[in-house]
């Protein structure tokens, strides 16, 4: 069973969706989009309305930086 993950780890989740989204430049989603990429993760136990801006942009960071590294 996967870890658990929660809105505040965002360099996990950016792990994740760099795994399951490798071909996508994270700074071409929009942040409705990476909400429900994010609470669509195996092991996303969080509660749904807990994101916000802040919250979604480290996400979207995270993944950036994944993503720069797979280049």
């Amino acid at each position: 069973m996967p870890k658990e993950i929660l809105w505040t780890d965002a360099e996990e989740i950016g792990i994740q969706l760099q795994e399951k989204y490798p071909a996508t430049d994270p700074l071409t989603v929009r942040f409705t989009d990476l909400h429900r990429m994010v609470t669509e993760l195996p092991g996303f136990a969080d509660d749904v309305q807990k994101s916000n801006e802040a919250r979604l942009e480290a996400i979207q960071m995270a993944w950036h930086e994944e993503w720069k590294e797979s280049q």
